[in-house]
């Protein structure tokens, strides 16, 4: 790759391209900022790590979020050590406010104890043959509810947040003056005068010219509409709905056991599988009950959840279970929607690339979405961050496209399998062996994973450019 510099650029041109510093503060004018602009397009967990990243390398850029605020939708996420590694490579601060939000839940392995991604437990009467018990893999029978396996996590800091609490802590990394709020995108045009730049047009009637885009605005992306067609853009129902909601840690200790404060647990059944973890310092239990429609008809992908609808659907499930549904606070009924595989995450005229969720929505039953959107602002932030001109950001972003395409699509696709496998819906039925040996490997392509390797394979390919 030939990068540019600055003496490859006329005094007009280099004027040109920098009409974006009207927008920043003095302190971005160092001699090594970046010659281009990028317009971020979402102020979520995922842009600010992106504007993180960026930041680090001295790439100019705004948010432009619609919202008024900062704001995240939905309760616990969790990350495994794989992502949180790839925070510290952004930048070592988001780690440490992810531990920062992490530091009270007992995700950490005692004594020489391997840690857990979750204990699995049979949850539903329907899956037992005489409606009490069931058998582990190694032939010993146990109550419904017991532990029947765990499936391994790896070592390393880990653990289950609340999104509006990490997102409070990466707001503190990112200067206000680099933010636009109140922005809703309508279109992105090409600069009529034979650049490349992009024009965003806003609501409410405003402008704005950058280099280049990048969508960060989740699954609902006006972005993703403007560069694919609309079967591709468009996100697709899953079959599955979920019913979140949050417990006191101390209330639900007495209705479910202590185990519910010791880490990760999944109680699998026919149709459904209810996930539960400690968030906010341990001080609150984060539950997700999922269960299967064929069809979602509600225009609104989250609707506010009745009892008795809840009740029936967990109606063959033990006490504890039913107990923990009866007594979720404020709970909501989540469609879950993802993307149809994309054949590309990038336009060239004018620049346009996706990045997480906007790129590879998917649905949460691998708890890896977010994982995902982390790495992809680790790998586009390092490729720009090596860009010294707008004339490469095409071959950024197709450097960026070449490694995480075929990973990302892979996590979309076998998360809805995973949801399948959970639910005894999928070719092993509630055959418990087999869906012990699918579960403890599943996700190992996941987290046996290092990042740099596809940095290195981005950065070789636009070497040879």
């Amino acid at each position: 790759m030939s990068f540019c510099t600055w003496d490859h650029i006329e005094p007009a041109d280099a004027l040109s391209k920098c009409r974006w510093l009207v927008w920043l503060t003095p302190r971005t004018w160092a001699l090594k900022t970046k010659p281009f602009s990028i317009a971020i397009i979402g102020g979520g967990i995922t842009g600010l790590v992106f504007a993180t990243s960026l930041l680090k390398h001295n790439v100019p850029f705004v948010i432009y979020e619609s919202a008024s605020q900062f704001g995240e939708i939905g309760a616990g996420v969790g990350f495994e050590p794989t992502t949180v590694e790839t925070m510290r490579l952004i930048d070592p601060r988001i780690k440490e406010g992810f531990l920062q939000c992490n530091k009270g839940n007992k995700t950490i392995p005692v004594a020489k104890e391997p840690p857990k991604w979750f204990t699995v437990r049979v949850g539903d009467k329907q899956i037992s043959s005489d409606g009490c018990g069931v058998y582990r893999s190694d032939g010993q029978k146990i109550a419904l509810g017991e532990p029947l396996f765990d499936i391994p996590a790896r070592s390393g800091s880990r653990g289950g947040v609340h999104r509006a609490h990490l997102l409070d802590q990466i707001v503190k990394l990112v200067p206000q003056e680099y933010v636009r709020f109140s922005k809703r995108l309508i279109d992105i045009t090409k600069v009529g005068n034979g650049s490349s730049d992009a024009v965003l047009h806003f609501l409410d009637g405003s402008s704005a010219q950058h280099t280049a885009v990048v969508g960060c605005d989740g699954i609902k992306s006006r972005v993703r509409h403007l560069i694919l067609e609309e079967s591709l853009a468009k996100p697709r129902y899953s079959g599955k709905y979920a019913y979140r909601g949050l417990i006191p840690m101390s209330k639900a200790i007495v209705l479910a056991g202590e185990y519910a404060a010791e880490g990760s647990q999944m109680h699998i059944g026919h149709s459904g599988h209810v996930l539960t973890f400690p968030i906010a310092n341990g001080a609150i239990l984060n539950v997700v009950a999922f269960s299967s429609s064929a069809e979602w008809t509600s225009d609104k992908w989250v609707i506010p959840a009745t009892r008795e609808k809840m009740q029936s659907d967990y109606a063959n499930w033990i006490p504890e279970v039913q107990s923990i549904i009866a007594n979720l606070e404020h709970p909501d009924v989540w469609a879950l929607f993802d993307h149809p595989p994309s054949l590309t995450y990038f336009k060239a005229q004018p620049r346009i690339c996706l990045l997480g969720d906007a790129a590879h929505a998917t649905t949460p039953h691998q708890g890896s979405g977010a994982g995902m959107c982390v790495e992809d602002c680790f790998i586009l932030g390092e490729l720009l961050g090596d860009t010294a001109c707008a004339d490469d950001i095409e071959k950024v972003f197709s450097a960026y496209e070449s490694v995480r395409l075929e990973r990302t699509s892979k996590l979309v696709e076998t998360s809805r399998e995973a949801g399948k496998l959970w639910e005894c819906e999928g070719p092993k039925g509630s055959d418990l062996g087999a869906l012990e040996r699918d579960a403890i490997t599943r996700m190992n392509w996941i987290w046996d994973y290092d990042i740099r390797e596809d940095l290195s394979r981005a950065r070789a390919l636009l070497a040879k450019t």
